[in-house]
């Protein structure tokens, strides 16, 4: 019952009643055109809640991100190499990602009919315009926006980010008061979008009710495999992200396979049934201390450190949620697309780190989805299902933290020496 008395366990069965209840119908011929327009309608307002919030929170977000890695920068080399461990796997696992997904779904793709009934039941979704050609020159050009608020009008997202990031860069360079007053604004800027977002999703089961209502009752129960076929290609790629943790630790951090897999279990277990890296943290910090012989040190610096700034299943899982629905909606992302989504994934997988898991999962993905041109619809019925993939989120996310603290610990062994 605790289960259900969660937001999550609420949202899924609002998504398993309001698909039961709209096949039900549908197939006895009761699914009028006016009550498919009302549920859509109330689906509908709850998306745009949501979406309002979007674009301020992830300028916020960056602002304040950039200033706190700028803090961390200049807390000692090892903070700085920490960091730049975080950049370059991140940096890798984006290239990657864009390459291994469109190959995945290629190989294995989501059942057509089911595909459409997942489409078809999406408030406001529309057929997507076929791709055009881009001049890679002009391309470019557009980075730069002329005006960021009409970048921000008009979703421009990729713009929007470049801009947030050199602003927010600049602020680190001002003076301290004015730094600070700026960053303290911005903070109160993104924690209000939050206070918005959580009053939304308050509201998340009967939105997401009245979504999968819409797709019952147009497209009976022939989704459930696309969403089946959805929580296995997310949760997979964040298992190889918690597999790929192994090599990681054994060929740069010099630890043997067997002992840091048995090192590292229990901290799995406990993301396992927390989802959440922060209520692993004290289990990641013994570990590394008492079985992977880490000096108290480092892994109470670089553990606390990964568990703010860096969560590496996070540009995996959404960038994957983002090919699944541009796939399922029969969009085929550029190149140039595909660039600015790796882009706009890497800054967010920063800036919303720490956000609640509902909070996290719009304010991530939808940014990238504005990127890669697919439509946002979908996501309140992908959120009724992600309690599942966020699970291995969790466990991904622990395990690329404790991998990364064995590599900086043997740099640091290396370097000790040296500075003797």
């Amino acid at each position: 019952m605790s289960f259900f008395n969660s937001l999550s366990g609420r949202v899924l069965l609002a998504l398993v009643l309001g698909l039961g209840l709209g096949a039900a119908l549908q197939s006895a011929g009761l699914s009028g055109a006016w009550l498919v327009s009302t549920a859509e309608a109330v689906g509908g307002i709850w998306l745009g809640g949501l979406q309002m919030t979007v674009i301020p929170l992830v300028l916020a977000l960056l602002v304040v991100g950039v200033a706190a890695v700028s803090d961390a920068m200049s807390a000692g080399r090892l903070t700085a190499r920490a960091i730049g461990w975080f950049v370059g796997l991140l940096v890798v696992t984006i290239a990657v990602t864009l390459m291994a997904y469109p190959l995945v779904l290629s190989i294995w793709p989501v059942d057509p009919v089911s595909a459409a009934s997942l489409l078809v039941g999406s408030a406001g979704a529309e057929a997507p315009p076929p791709p055009q050609a881009i001049e890679f020159g002009a391309w470019l050009r557009s980075l730069a926006p002329t005006n960021p608020v009409t970048a921000a009008a008009e979703n421009a997202v990729l713009p929007l980010v470049i801009f947030a990031l050199f602003f927010a860069f600049a602020i680190t360079r001002l003076a301290e008061p004015k730094r600070a007053l700026l960053v303290g604004f911005f903070d109160a800027v993104a924690d209000a979008m939050i206070v918005i977002v959580n009053w939304v999703l308050k509201v998340a089961p009967i939105g997401v009710f009245a979504l999968a209502l819409t797709l019952g009752l147009r497209g009976g129960l022939g989704s459930t495999g696309a969403l089946l076929h959805y929580v296995v290609l997310i949760s997979s790629g964040c298992i190889l992200v918690a597999v790929a943790a192994y090599p990681l630790a054994a060929v740069f951090g010099r630890v043997p396979l067997g002992t840091f897999a048995r090192a590292i279990a229990p901290a799995q277990v406990v993301a396992f049934s927390t989802q959440s890296s922060l209520g692993t943290l004290p289990v990641m910090v013994e570990r590394a201390v008492d079985f992977l012989h880490i000096p108290e040190r480092v892994a109470g610096l670089v553990l606390p450190l990964a568990v703010a700034i860096f969560r590496m299943t996070s540009p995996v899982a959404n960038l994957g949620v983002v090919f699944f629905i541009c796939h399922v909606s029969g969009i085929q992302p550029t190149v140039a697309q595909m660039i600015a989504a790796g882009v706009v994934a890497f800054a967010v997988s920063i800036s919303s780190v720490g956000l609640p898991g509902q909070v996290s999962f719009f304010v991530s993905i939808s940014p990238i989805c504005l990127a890669m041109g697919a439509p946002i619809e979908l996501l309140p019925l992908l959120l009724a299902v992600e309690v599942i993939p966020d699970i291995f989120r969790t466990v991904g996310n622990v395990s690329a933290d404790l991998a990364v603290t064995t590599i900086l610990n043997r740099g640091e062994q290396v370097v000790a020496p040296d500075n003797a």
